[in-house]
């Protein structure tokens, strides 16, 4: 038995003779946020069209828990699904309240459900004291938070998130931070998609990479670090600069002036072999210190240093 509440298998996407999504597949829990990540034009938010049902797959399918799909219940299916558009979607004169009032309305929702929903979501995103007033009037972080509140307005149990922060500053994107860690203690499931890798150290349980449509790596964060080749550097600080002939036979080994870098797979184990080595070699040695390999490292490992358009 498994417990996903959402089932995305073989996803295809063409547009003419270029494939924007081949054969993607993922999986979602509740109380999970998954975050999809991968360079411009990799298909992020063409999987994200296809699942919350605004793009038609040419090939694969998407299933709710207990079997719901487009095909089987359409209405019943977007019902579970919110969005976050990667675009601000806001009637930018209507007040916040009448913005939310119609998306309840589009939704069928009974009127006193609406309202009191409405209550709510504002207060999740810290809007409720601006509720009479018009997005026009808004900066741009309190129109993503209430993008954010218009798709969690019928209660869905699958959120998704295209690149929900952007051109947001740092206090508006620590809010919205607050409101997503406070949807996952409440059960819900969330797919963020994000080119700020720090977000998705933070936020995700597990990643999916894409690049050219393609999953590249999908797994836990500690997963994806193994696959690069060292996810360790330790900076050793050195008496003098020894000849470069006393360092050869060091792999992972790099000089420069009176720092030393060296790349490990394990700083707890290697470490001291490494310090006993260089001491044979008559380096002395004035300092070191370790840091890990980051999120950021491990998406260009996979996906290149290449610039994208």
């Amino acid at each position: 038995m498994t417990n996903e509440v959402l089932i995305a298998t073989g996803l295809r996407k063409a547009y003419g003779e270029r494939v924007a999504v081949q054969d993607v597949s993922l999986a979602l829990r509740p109380g999970e946020v998954l975050g999809l990540l991968g360079p411009n034009g990799a298909g992020k938010s063409t999987t994200v069209g296809m699942i919350c049902g605004l793009t038609t797959p040419d090939a694969g399918s998407v299933t709710l828990s207990g079997g719901v799909s487009l095909a089987s219940d359409e209405a019943g299916y977007k019902r579970r699904i919110g969005l976050v558009p990667q675009d601000i979607a806001l009637y930018e004169e209507l007040p916040a309240r009448m913005n939310l009032e119609l998306c309840g309305a589009l939704y069928g929702m009974a009127p006193d459900l609406i309202r009191r929903r409405t209550d709510e979501v504002l207060a999740l995103v810290g809007l409720a004291d601006r509720a009479r007033d018009k997005p026009s009037t808004f900066s741009g972080g309190m129109k993503r938070r209430l993008n954010i509140a218009c798709a969690l307005l019928h209660d869905p149990d699958v959120i998704l998130l295209d690149e929900p922060t952007a051109g947001v500053d740092p206090q508006s994107r620590n809010a919205i931070f607050d409101n997503l860690e406070a949807l996952k203690a409440a059960g819900k499931a969330l797919i963020y998609t994000t080119h700020y890798m720090e977000e998705a150290e933070r936020l995700a349980d597990h990643l999916v990479i894409v690049d050219h449509g393609r999953v590249v790596a999908s797994g836990t964060q500690a997963q994806l670090f193994a696959q690069l080749p060292a996810a360790q550097v330790l900076q050793i600080e050195i008496d003098g600069e020894p000849d470069d002939a006393a360092l050869a036979g060091l792999p992972g080994v790099t000089r420069t002036g009176q720092w030393l870098q060296a790349t490990l797979h394990d700083v707890a184990a290697d470490t001291g072999p490494l310090l006993a080595a260089l001491q044979a070699r008559g380096v002395k040695l004035r300092g070191l210190s370790s840091s890990r390999a980051t999120l950021e490292d491990v998406f260009l490992h996979l996906t290149g240093r290449a610039l994208r358009d």
